[in-house]
């Protein structure tokens, strides 16, 4: 699906992503999807 992804791309997408969200907010939104990622691998491996 993602395979034909470059760099230029990538960097468009970051852009994107700081224009919206701004850059004061974005160090909260990568702790936040950790912290989910964190909580998801520990609920599936007490599976």
């Amino acid at each position: 699906m993602f395979r034909n992804i470059g760099s230029t791309e990538i960097i468009v997408i970051a852009v994107i992503i700081i224009l919206l969200f701004g850059g004061k907010k974005i160090p909260e939104l990568m702790r936040g999807i950790g912290q989910a990622i964190k909580e998801f691998r520990r609920a599936s491996k007490e599976k």
